[in-house]
């Protein structure tokens, strides 16, 4: 009765959210871990138990931690003793007792070796125990057994644990792959295992950042109704749009990655995100009203809203609007003193005054030669020319006009039409013609006239406080001169991009502070490419793990999340890589001779990074993250070939709390 009642509780649960990715069970030795239950209990109990014939054995031996939540996992350690005779001896562990494999050892008798001879059970092929834990999988309705992700099995090791626990245990059992080499085994032992891609395909809630917002919750039906919301609106979006405005909490019907632009605005804004199959369905009655969200890493909450809770939030949001002065780390006062071209081998992340983060960062990272990486070549057109054109076209009295016209302050709509017009003026005013052919000539002579990608490089991006992802545009694969100013121009405007605006205002930045330096940089008709975060961004206490998005092609539309790029975690103390799912693309962007980016087919499904580039990729992000003096970093990669390199390097963004 217990277990059924324990049972009924989690499937509701599950109905509302899922376990937060990847699957695994907690581990002991990481923090974050709730509280056991039944602990007490199960500490005053035999050791272990040989044989668990019922679903009451089970319990009595489990584990669980956040019991009752969609994340619980009732689990139990088991150990198989190869030496015994005359057959291996099977030992399921009282896991509230032994919260360690090793503990039960040592306790027991059963090992009094050195700690290396301990870790020969976890990579020889010829060790003494295989060491396991045996959950229920609450997704599956069924129980699995699993092993430690560096756990360097074999087919024979695997099939007598399997040998072991069918006899063993009351109930069928599969094994649960925690990495692509023991997939492979697992295939190899004949045992179809589960992986981390097959358990993340059943989950209906993915927190992507936790917290709590109080707003208007709005239902958009389409990426462009999402362009028309208020910063008080907690959305549920039925796509995911490339961009967004500034709001108060985010979910979507879509899963996307942890490096989307709309997750990283939404890290950057302090609000709530996750993904939660069937939102709009689960929350239509609350379409229009002021609620209450919680996004936790278990599962997600929505209630009415109280009077104290809407005032409370609506002055917030006040405080925010009437900001005049930029926050400390929110944007770089510009130095307009340095106006000549910058070559990337030149810069260094002083020249961040000049010619902004990106840029700065990536002639950092350049500097720093890293042992199997390339930067490809390029130059930036410092802030100072940005300054001088718009001082010349007169857009300090245009913007004054703007935010003069009636309804500019309060709505939205006004607003975005306000801004457009203003990005189409800047876009054919005049440029000094001096300028444009010195852009010209070091284009030809630096870069040898090849494609280019111009790119942003703002005074309020790629900052420790401010990451701006998504706010600026690029101008992919330029390839004349008249194309080049054009795209300058374009870059330079979208300053006034209305999700740029909308940013900038709700994170207190003062338009007044904001200046725009280009990078201009070798276009790179990448194989492969991606984004990668050099900590796990699930748990950030597991700051070995690596992660990992990657999409065939340019990696243009790996942040744009429309379509879920491949995702894997790699741990630098293990060694494992775990693939939680791999790109579902069908097409993949490639340069167009003409210029700009062409569609070309590819196969859905297929692996996009092997095995062998995944430990690589990782030890660049690791690399460039010491180049930065020990923080987390958000990297742009690409892949020619076998070759990496590398287009940008930023501080990972942890959220902010409201």
């Amino acid at each position: 009765m217990r277990r059924a009642l324990w049972l009924a509780s989690a499937l509701l649960a599950i109905a509302l959210g899922s376990q937060a990715q990847p699957v695994r069970k907690p581990s002991a030795y990481e923090s974050g871990a709730g509280s056991p239950v039944h602990a007490a209990a199960n500490r005053e109990s035999g050791s272990d138990l040989q044989v668990l014939a019922s679903q009451a054995d089970f319990d009595r031996l489990a584990r669980v931690y956040d019991a009752g939540s969609p994340g619980a996992m009732p689990h139990v350690l088991f150990a198989i003793d190869r030496q015994a005779r005359p057959a291996p001896r099977l030992y399921f562990i009282n896991t509230p007792r032994f919260q360690l494999h090793e503990r039960f050892l040592r306790d027991t008798g059963l090992f009094t070796g050195e700690r290396q001879a301990l870790n020969r059970n976890y990579r020889a092929p010829d060790r003494r125990f295989i060491l396991g834990t045996l959950s229920w999988q609450p997704a599956l309705k069924a129980y699995s057994y699993e092993f430690w992700e560096g756990d360097q099995l074999t087919p024979a090791l695997l099939r007598t644990t399997a040998q072991s626990l069918q006899a063993g245990f009351f109930a069928p059992l599969r094994f649960k792959a925690n990495s692509t080499a023991q997939q492979a085994v697992g295939e190899a032992a004949g045992l179809n295992p589960i992986t981390q891609e097959a358990l993340l395909g059943t989950q209906t809630f993915i927190a992507l950042n936790t917290g709590t917002a109080v707003g208007r919750l709005r239902i958009a039906a389409s990426a462009e109704s999402a362009q028309q919301l208020a910063p008080q609106d907690i959305v549920v979006l039925r796509e995911v749009p490339i961009s967004l405005p500034p709001v108060s909490g985010v979910l979507t019907e879509r899963p996307s990655t942890v490096l989307s632009h709309v997750n990283l605005l939404a890290r950057g804004w302090g609000i709530p995100n996750a993904f939660v199959q069937n939102a709009a369905q689960q929350l239509a009655r609350w379409d229009g009203q002021w609620v209450q969200l919680e996004v936790r890493a278990t599962g997600y909450a929505v209630r009415a809203a109280t009077d104290a809770e809407r005032q409370a939030a609506q002055q917030a949001l006040q405080r925010r609007a009437t900001a005049r002065h930029s926050k400390q780390g929110l944007s770089i006062a510009p130095d307009l003193r340095h106006s000549a071209l910058q070559p990337l081998s030149a810069l260094r992340q002083s020249g961040r005054s000049y010619c902004g983060a990106k840029a700065a960062n990536l002639g950092e990272v350049n500097a720093a030669r890293l042992v199997d990486v390339q930067v490809p070549d390029g130059f930036c057109i410092p802030f100072a020319a940005y300054a001088d054109f718009m001082r010349q076209n007169g857009l300090a009295e245009r913007v004054a006009r703007m935010r003069q016209q009636p309804g500019f302050a309060s709505d939205a709509g006004v607003r975005r039409q306000a801004l457009a017009a203003l990005r189409e003026a800047i876009s054919s005013w005049p440029l000094d013609a001096a300028q444009a052919q010195a852009w010209q000539q070091r284009w030809q002579s630096q870069l040898g006239g090849q494609g280019v990608f111009v790119r942003s490089s703002s005074s309020s991006e790629d900052l420790a406080g401010f990451s701006g992802a998504g706010l600026y545009t690029t101008v992919p694969n330029v390839r004349s001169a008249e194309a080049l100013a054009t795209a300058v121009r374009q870059v330079w405007a979208s300053v006034y991009n209305f999700e740029a605006w909308e940013a900038r205002a709700a994170a207190g930045i003062a338009e007044s502070d904001v200046a725009m330096a280009v990078l201009v940089q070798t276009a790179v008709d990448s194989s492969a490419s991606g984004v990668m975060i050099t900590r796990d961004p699930f748990d950030t206490t597991r700051r070995h793990a690596t992660y990992i998005a990657a999409k065939r092609g340019i990696g243009i539309r790996v942040v744009e999340g429309q379509r879920v790029a491949e995702q894997i975690l790699y741990s630098s103390r293990s060694k494992a890589i775990q693939v939680l799912n791999r790109s579902a693309d069908d097409v993949a962007l490639q340069l167009d001779p003409a210029g700009g980016v062409r569609e070309v087919p590819t196969t859905a499904g297929r692996a996009v990074l092997t095995d062998a580039l995944v430990p690589r990729l990782a030890a660049v992000g690791l690399a460039v993250q010491r180049r930065f003096g020990g923080q987390a970093q958000d990297i742009e990669w690409a892949l020619q070939g076998e070759k990496i390199l590398l287009l940008q390097a930023r501080p990972f963004v942890d959220a902010p709390r409201r």
